[in-house]
């Protein structure tokens, strides 16, 4: 028997939060496949956890507590997995703590479990799911045709869909793993006091600040995770923003390398001065790696972006549509203004949402030097953007209740030259006004909605 089955064979199982992006469906699948006795408990509801239960329906060993979590549950079991929002001081935690109840995060927790892989980890407040997305292409490419290496390369992380647990199924010794974290996620890392072997650190912005009490310190803190247990033969890719930051922070193991930029002459597709950042760590990595620069420079030139992230979607009536859910915070709505920069006042911005605690003082300041009309959604983070803005272009503010109601609008008011542009500065999360599933919701209805225009 494999060694990742006999972690997990006939033992007791929490997992605290299933969600609805799949990961907790995957993991929910591999554990229970492994022979153990599952226990899914999440504060979602039965309904609305629907999608994800139908995936698992078919499991007789595994049950669940929905709509709330039992104190009794985390008492009496031999393995928490928690997914990565909850916190680490929940009651349910500290008391499963008391009981010296193993409590344990899925990345993490497959490479502890995991053979010798090579682990490249991403974190970084913006760029790091379009890092992870051009280091993973670049090793990808460079494998396929390379008959010198039986090694392969997977994905992993904080990626929409994919579960990180069942990796461990597919790995073997010298594969390579591209795994993209989050803060949250780089808890686990800390209590299994390990790192990436490449660490990438994109940026660190404020962001998030209603999970740390408005401490950037805090956040700080956990994002250093992903470099803080390297050794002197691990690597660190910084950021240039993030580098005083780092060194500031005390010692570093790993080799330290800050990016240069991509070479002027390489045809890019993807826009904005911040995805020349992003392809620019990218290749590091692929430096490190001894990955030849045409590889990474072939790749580079053909990468067209993620969904969600200044996602081209359509064109119609000579109006662009783009995509841009991911910027939930004020930076990432100006980094994708200042990508299109040449349609300076031909600009429909749909924004607005929930609140994160952040600062939108910037975001009031630049608004105006780009966007026509500024449509919103409903929600917390919406007050405090009105608020932001001059009393002047408070008259281009238009306020919605719905997605529906906002691509209506948007195209009601655009002519041909035009870009209507999805770019919160705002979380999806939270209760109606102003709430979605998700991130990812929220940009496929808005996809959905300008794929429908006529």
């Amino acid at each position: 028997m494999k060694e990742y089955k006999k972690y997990f064979k006939d033992k007791k199982v929490v997992i605290m939060g299933l969600g609805l992006l799949g990961r907790g469906v995957g993991d929910a699948k591999f554990i229970a496949d492994c022979g153990a006795e599952v226990l899914v408990t999440d504060l979602k509801t039965k309904r609305e956890l629907a999608s994800s239960l139908k995936e698992l329906k078919s499991y007789k060993n595994i049950k669940y507590v929905l709509g709330q979590h039992r104190l009794s549950d985390f008492v009496d079991c031999d393995l928490i997995i928690r997914s990565a929002d909850v916190k680490p001081d929940s009651p349910y935690l500290v008391a499963a703590r008391q009981n010296n109840i193993p409590i344990k995060m899925d990345a993490s927790l497959f490479l502890e479990l995991a053979p010798e892989v090579v682990s490249i980890g991403i974190t970084g407040t913006k760029g790091k799911s379009t890092v992870t997305a051009l280091i993973f292409k670049i090793i990808e490419k460079y494998l396929k045709n390379n008959k010198k290496t039986k090694a392969k390369v997977y994905l992993g992380g904080n990626v929409r869909g994919l579960a990180t647990l069942p990796l461990l199924k597919k790995v073997k010794a010298g594969d390579l793993v591209v795994l993209e974290l989050d803060s949250w996620q780089l808890q686990g890392f800390a209590e299994a006091k390990l790192s990436p072997h490449i660490a990438v650190f994109t940026n660190l912005m404020a962001d998030h600040l209603n999970y740390y009490g408005g401490n950037m310190k805090k956040y700080f803190l956990d994002k250093k995770n992903i470099y803080r247990f390297q050794t002197a033969k691990d690597y660190l890719v910084l950021g240039k923003s993030v580098l005083p930051l780092v060194k500031k922070s005390g010692s570093v193991s790993g080799k330290i390398v800050t990016i240069t930029s991509v070479p002027d002459d390489w045809p890019i597709k993807l826009p904005g001065k911040h995805n020349l950042i992003n392809m620019s760590l990218a290749q590091a990595v692929a430096k490190i790696l001894k990955i030849p620069e045409t590889v990474a420079q072939t790749t580079l030139a053909n990468f067209t972006g993620l969904s969600g992230r200044l996602e081209f979607v359509r064109e119609f009536k000579g109006v662009k549509y783009y995509n841009d859910t991911t910027a939930t915070m004020p930076e990432a709505v100006i980094a994708g203004l200042e990508a299109f920069e040449k349609y300076q006042g031909q600009i429909i911005l749909i924004g607005g949402g929930n609140d994160k605690s952040l600062d939108y003082k910037k975001y009031g300041e630049n608004i105006p030097l780009y966007v026509k009309k500024l449509i919103l959604l409903p929600g917390l983070g919406t007050d405090k953007i009105k608020k932001s803005l001059t009393p002047n272009f408070k008259s281009n503010i238009l306020l919605v209740n719905s997605m529906p109601q906002a691509v209506s609008k948007a195209k009601a008011i655009a002519v041909a030259g035009d870009v209507v542009l999805l770019s919160p500065g705002a979380a999806s999360f939270g209760p109606p006004p102003g709430g979605f599933k998700n991130e990812f919701d929220r940009g496929d209805q808005f996809v959905d909605l300008v794929k429908k225009l006529k």
